[in-house]
């Protein structure tokens, strides 16, 4: 189906035309009619089919058709990458290159105030990350008042890398009437959960069928031992001749070690990472798709937002952790209808995860061995039908038959022997069993201390025990101790007052000197 007839204005038809598009692809054909009606939309398409051009060609439509001198944001766009945030302006741009809108993009890494003073010019259109958006927001140097139509793109990713409290506290900001639109490749069960609350009777679009790649990416599985996975990368560049590949791998370390190893091999490669600067970042895309690098190694931040036109290979050094990812970075390939390789180096370490992306696409993906790099551990092959490819235990057969039994019934899984009615024949009633224990004697002392060994009474002593002699020495202290406590406790005798005190101090005074 063609552009025109999807009811898009003149101006973008010409500047689909200068871009060298004809034809309209599947989701773009299916959800270009209801985002101009105004409807929500929750669309679920592979990376590379066209999404972007998807919303953007009908939201600068509905913008064009309610034009007011005023500029003010009237469409944002959250993105999770910076790559993919320049990508998606780069796309309003070009295709709103006829007509009069301004776009703006706002993400980390780069200096704050440049993106202030574009604010303050005014600007009809926000593509933005969530964190760089939340700063501008506290700042309170953009205003989301008067936002129409508010985009998700690459909503997985965004729940992937931990955006979800960002999200809703952007939503806040927003207005209650607005069109809304939410894009993902893959549809977990979170993605279901924010689109019930994010998006109103919304219209569901999925072009194939959910977590699947590209029908034209050509994909394949090289076992190859752990030790010699940078060898066999070498040896593939080299010999087959990969002018441009790109190439994946698990941690931002592992990629530096990987591009200084391909660098003494003479082959020129670049890593690009998040604990690199934006322009570093920026610099290496360029470089890679002028084509002055041979090899882009990356992590996982770079696979979405990466377009290049006629990238030939994706290598996957290392697996993702989370199968949906492995859809993201072979998506890098085989873009807009083109043809492409996804390449895997996979070791038997890392058979959990290849069963598990093996699982989620629901097919076994094609196996070569390289000669040369012949594995020392053979590769074990997916089982599609189980959720787990462990070893399980082995499952009890008399499980059931040891469930607790009611009183009445006996257990099946025990024959009653017949020495259960007889009694145990190993100890036989022995002669004093009815008699008194023989091994203790009653003792003569037993009657005598009997009754020493009884409390008496206060007034007699107990004859049992013996009184300590003590010396004069000690009695006497003793004596002259409890004297001592006697007139402490005694009471001060007050002399008695006479009725004249002054004559009875002298009567006193006069015996005395008698005396």
């Amino acid at each position: 189906m063609s552009f025109k007839k999807l009811g898009l204005s003149d101006e973008l038809l010409s500047a689909i035309q200068e871009k060298g598009y004809s034809e309209a692809t599947p989701v773009q054909r299916k959800t270009i009619p209801y985002i101009i009606q105004g409807l929500d939309i929750l669309a679920g398409a592979q990376t590379g089919t066209g999404k972007t051009a998807a919303f953007a060609l009908p939201i600068l439509d509905k913008l064009q058709k309610s034009e007011s001198k005023r500029r003010r944001v009237r469409a944002l766009v959250l993105t999770p990458t910076r790559e993919l945030a320049s990508q998606v302006a780069d796309s309003f741009r070009d295709y709103g290159s006829n007509l009069r809108f301004k776009t703006a993009v706002l993400y980390g890494g780069v200096s704050i105030k440049t993106q202030k003073d574009k604010l303050r010019m005014g600007v009809d259109i926000v593509v933005a990350t969530p964190g760089r958006l939340l700063d501008h927001l506290s700042q309170k140097t953009v205003d989301l008042s008067e936002v129409e139509v508010f985009v998700l793109d690459e909503g997985d990713r965004m729940l992937d890398m931990g955006f979800i409290i960002d999200i809703k506290r952007i939503i806040k900001f927003l207005p209650y009437k607005r069109q809304n639109l939410l894009f993902s490749a893959t549809f977990p069960k979170e993605i279901r959960s924010l689109a019930s609350k994010l998006l109103s009777s919304p219209k569901e679009i999925q072009i194939s069928s959910q977590n699947s790649t590209a029908e034209k990416v050509k994909q394949l599985v090289y076992p190859v031992d752990r030790a010699r996975k940078k060898e066999l990368l070498i040896h593939c560049i080299q010999e087959e001749k990969w002018f441009q590949a790109l190439v994946f791998t698990k941690t931002k370390r592992g990629a530096d070690k990987l591009t200084k190893v391909l660098n003494k091999q003479r082959i020129n490669a670049n890593a690009i990472h998040g604990d690199k600067t934006q322009a570093a970042r920026t610099r290496a895309l360029k470089s890679f798709k002028d084509g002055a690098i041979q090899v882009l190694v990356a992590t996982d931040v770079a696979a979405r937002g990466i377009d290049i036109n006629l990238l030939p290979y994706v290598v996957n050094f290392d697996l993702p952790l989370v199968p949906e990812d492995y859809i993201h970075r072979i998506g890098r390939t085989a873009r807009a209808g083109k043809e492409g390789t996804a390449i895997s180096l996979v070791c038997a370490d890392d058979f959990n995860l290849l069963s598990g992306i093996e699982r989620l696409l629901n097919f076994r993906i094609p196996r070569e061995e390289i000669e040369g790099f012949e594995t020392t551990q053979h590769l074990n092959t997916t089982n599609l039908e189980s959720n787990n490819n462990q070893r399980k235990k082995p499952h009890n057969k008399n499980k059931n038959l040891r469930k607790r039994v009611s009183d009445n019934k006996k257990s099946p899984w025990r024959k009653k022997k017949e020495s259960d009615n007889k009694k145990t024949p190993w100890r036989k009633k022995k002669e004093f069993d009815d008699k008194k224990t023989p091994w203790r004697k009653k003792k003569e002392s037993d009657d005598k201390n009997k009754g020493l060994r009884k409390r008496v009474s206060d007034n007699k002593k107990s004859p049992w025990r013996k009184k300590k002699e003590t010396s004069r020495k000690e009695e006497k202290n003793t004596n002259q101790r409890k004297e001592f406590d006697n007139k402490r406790k005694k009471p001060f005798n007050k002399s008695v007052k006479s009725n004249n005190s002054k004559n009875s101090w002298n009567n006193r005074g006069i015996s005395q000197s008698k005396k």
